[in-house]
């Protein structure tokens, strides 16, 4: 019954990364307790609260990421350019340094690898939106759970992420779940802790209120893709320059890169 499914959920802890990929898991389940045992009528709260939450996700680099989550926002909330949520940046580590969290540079200042942040993408969504983006979300896997750039980028900063206020805690991780369930069972989910490790398959779920989104440089916004093929159109590039012009997106006070030229990362 449900008390007694409740009671086992409650007493499962969150796997090991070696011990996440098991039959639906333990580690999927775990991350579901916390949000199955709250009392109905605060789930009822979060599903129906109409405000915009703040979510991001992450699987490997942000630019094609981004580009994904542009579109979904504009097919499904019909946004405009002006409107779009969507923002390359980092979470999942431990905060900032002097004030910020920066791409890697040459002199080495508030590194998001070294503050065991991953690259994603944040959006700002109605609640009962939350379902269709996570379902845009595991579409980005194959079957197996391979991210698009499973075999190139690798290393905590391209782990798997989903950050949603409350984390494994709130019933929008009931959602994110059942969406993968219903897309091919692709992703296994722990409860993540901070800086975790990267491992295919498997996406860690964060809590947004104590591990926030910090706003990657412009350069990175709106970017092509890393991989062969990804070159997006102009007026997907050009949405940088109309935010920065309606002040809406502004530069974090980063260096440009490796090489101080803000091209590709460098």
């Amino acid at each position: 019954n449900i008390a007694s499914e409740m009671t086992c959920l409650l007493l499962l802890s969150i796997a090991d990364v070696g011990a996440l990929r098991t039959p639906l898991s333990a580690s999927r389940r775990a991350v579901l307790a916390g949000a199955l045992a709250l009392p109905a009528s605060s789930r009822r709260a979060v599903a129906d609260d109409s405000s915009d939450i703040e979510v991001y996700f992450g699987c490997g680099c942000f630019w094609h990421v981004q580009h994904e989550f542009v579109m979904a926002e504009k097919k499904l909330l019909g946004r405009s350019d002006l409107q779009i949520t969507s923002r390359a940046g980092y979470a999942g580590g431990s905060g900032m340094q002097d004030g910020k969290v920066c791409y890697h540079n040459a002199a080495q200042i508030s590194d998001y690898g070294s503050l065991g942040h991953a690259e994603v993408v944040r959006l700002r969504i109605p609640p009962t939106s939350f379902r269709a983006f996570a379902e845009e979300y595991v579409k980005l896997f194959d079957k197996d759970g391979n991210r698009p750039d499973q075999l190139g980028d690798r290393g905590l900063e391209y782990r798997n992420v989903v950050g949603i206020p409350g984390g494994g805690g709130s019933p929008l991780a009931k959602e994110l779940v059942d969406a993968s369930r219903e897309n091919g069972d692709k992703l296994d989910f722990a409860k993540g802790k901070g800086g975790d490790p990267d491992a295919r398959a498997v996406a860690f779920v964060m809590d947004t209120n104590s591990h926030p989104f910090y706003l990657g440089e412009l350069y990175h916004q709106f970017h092509d893709g890393f991989a062969w093929g990804e070159d997006y159109p102009g007026e997907y590039n050009g949405i940088t320059k109309k935010l920065v012009k309606s002040n809406m997106l502004a530069d974090a006070g980063c260096p440009n890169g490796m090489l101080g030229v803000g091209i590709a990362g460098l």
